[in-house]
């Protein structure tokens, strides 16, 4: 009966985690908005004002292909990750300065990483992982 228990608790446990995880990626697809004027993500995203955003955890900066980076970006050092990311997302002009990106940044702590679960779900090529 103990190990039933713990099984339930287990099951329940990883459940939720799942639920909370498909919120924040709801959540940052919504965030994803007032990104779209000058970036796309998914299947078919093309490079716009901003490099298109797929495979952004583990890619370079300033490494998308087609699109003409700032030298700035080229030579950041750059490697994309949660922790990258949530740092840039505040202020970019900061963290990159020289970047082309003309936006003052996500203060919200919770949308920055909202934003990051719904990015970091797509892989070079568009496709969810």
């Amino acid at each position: 009966m103990k190990n039933l228990s713990l099984s339930v608790i287990v099951l329940v446990s990883a459940v939720a985690a799942t639920g909370a995880r498909a919120q924040d990626v709801a959540a940052g697809e919504t965030a994803f908005h007032i990104c779209m004027a000058c970036h796309a993500i998914g299947e078919g995203a093309k490079n716009k004002v901003g490099p298109e955003l797929n495979g952004l955890d583990g890619r370079k900066s300033g490494t998308a292909e087609g699109y003409s980076y700032s030298e700035a970006n080229k030579n950041s050092g750059i490697t994309w990750s949660k922790e990258q990311f949530l740092d840039y997302i505040k202020d970019p002009k900061a963290k990159i300065p020289g970047t082309k990106m003309a936006f003052a940044g996500i203060k919200n702590e919770k949308q920055a990483n909202d934003l990051w679960a719904y990015l970091s779900q797509f892989d070079k090529d568009g496709k969810k992982k």
